[in-house]
């Protein structure tokens, strides 16, 4: 019976967790903005990089021709 009392008042990483963010409303709204505007730059960042990972040389500023005229003599 010891060691259950003594794991309730540690507590594990979920309860460490609530006491930290959860608890005020404001700290958990705060932290749930944060999360989503830093989860949409990770996303948008990994996005580009595919993107430009796949398209390399097929980009408009990559072919050097593009858009001249031939001269006509």
């Amino acid at each position: 019976m010891d060691s259950a009392t003594r794991r309730r008042s540690q507590g594990g990483l979920f309860e460490g967790l609530y006491r930290v963010i959860m608890r005020r409303n404001s700290v958990y709204v705060t932290f749930v903005i944060a999360g989503a505007f830093l989860g949409e730059r990770a996303v948008d960042y990994g996005v580009h990089r595919l993107w430009e990972y796949n398209n390399v040389g097929k980009r408009y500023e990559d072919i050097p021709v593009l858009g001249q005229r031939q001269s006509e003599e």
